[in-house]
């Protein structure tokens, strides 16, 4: 029976849980705070959700890590979240001691599982997970691509007046300001992006994208976007736990991939059973991989800053 579990009830965490319901993800959903009876309570809410969206699993709530025993997949959502004016690097100090004790607990609960790590800043939180876990790198991985592309997507449909789902575009890099969203390969239900778009409403696209995240802190005030964050970490787990090969944008260990070398990048790899199946890598051109570079010595600097 597949289990999955989440830590951290806030916003995204029950988002996930909300999501894995709905996407029948595993057999078994656990939700994890450290909050007295907030996953309890939040848990119970969405398993009387069963009945109407078809689930036919079991979620449950809880402040033990020992419930999440023998999961298949945990996905980490534990920590702080952006306020307006803060950067994701603001979060840093505090939430790396978030990460490192979750991930302590995870493992010796769960040493056979896949981490997805959400919490912020990603590419230095996941590094957190990756080296407190001392699990092989395949078998952790960030989230971020997955949202970032699902922006990008968005506004591209939102200028053409077309389907989402018909936009074809992958954003690469840090999880920030200095992510990469390829112009080159996004396409139109298969008609290239450069054919039909200015060069100006193409940039103002990118830009937007760049700065989703802030947009949406900059609206709510108290807090920062739950909803996608949430579906595009369950769409990781269920892939993993499925195994279902698919193409999706993650933050991954990069060892030796478009020149490199040990730091966690967003990049199309293949999610299945057992985490990272494979990182595709393909040629850049001089533009795109220095802005590749850019954010690879970003995250260098984050990691630096763990202490870790």
């Amino acid at each position: 029976m597949a289990k999955l579990s989440i830590v951290g009830a806030g916003a995204v965490g029950t988002s996930c849980a909300q999501w894995a319901v709905n996407r029948n993800a595993a057999e078994e959903i656990v939700l994890v705070d450290v909050v007295e009876g907030l996953a309890e309570g939040k848990a119970l809410d969405i398993a009387q959700a069963a009945p109407l969206c078809g689930y036919s699993g079991r979620i449950s709530g809880s402040t033990d890590f020992s419930t999440t025993a023998e999961s298949d997949v945990v996905i980490i959502t534990a920590g702080l979240a952006r306020k307006p004016g803060m950067s994701r690097e603001d979060l840093l100090e505090k939430n790396v001691q978030i990460v490192r004790s979750v991930t302590e607990q995870v493992v010796a609960h769960s040493p056979d599982a896949c981490l997805v790590v959400v919490t912020n800043p990603i590419d230095a939180m996941v590094y957190t997970a990756f080296k407190i876990s001392g699990f092989p790198a395949e078998r952790v991985v960030g989230m971020a691509g997955v949202l970032d592309s699902a922006r990008y997507r968005t506004f591209i449909a939102e200028k053409l007046g077309v389907a989402a789902q018909d936009v074809c575009a992958l954003v690469m890099g840090i999880h920030g300001d200095n992510m990469l969203p390829l112009v080159r390969l996004a396409s139109v239900g298969g008609v290239p992006l450069s054919q039909l778009l200015s060069e100006e409403e193409i940039a103002e696209i990118v830009k937007r994208t760049q700065h989703g995240g802030a947009e949406i802190v900059g609206h709510l005030k108290t807090g920062s976007a739950f909803t996608t964050p949430g579906l595009s970490a369950v769409e990781m787990a269920a892939a993993i736990i499925k195994g279902q090969n698919r193409v999706l944008p993650c933050a991954a260990m990069l060892d030796g991939q478009f020149g490199i070398q040990g730091v966690f990048l967003g990049v199309p790899v293949v999610l299945g059973r057992g985490g990272i199946v494979k990182i595709l890598e393909f040629e850049l051109t001089a533009e795109e991989r220095e802005a590749l570079l850019k954010g690879a010595e970003a995250v260098k600097r984050q990691v630096e800053a763990t202490g870790i």
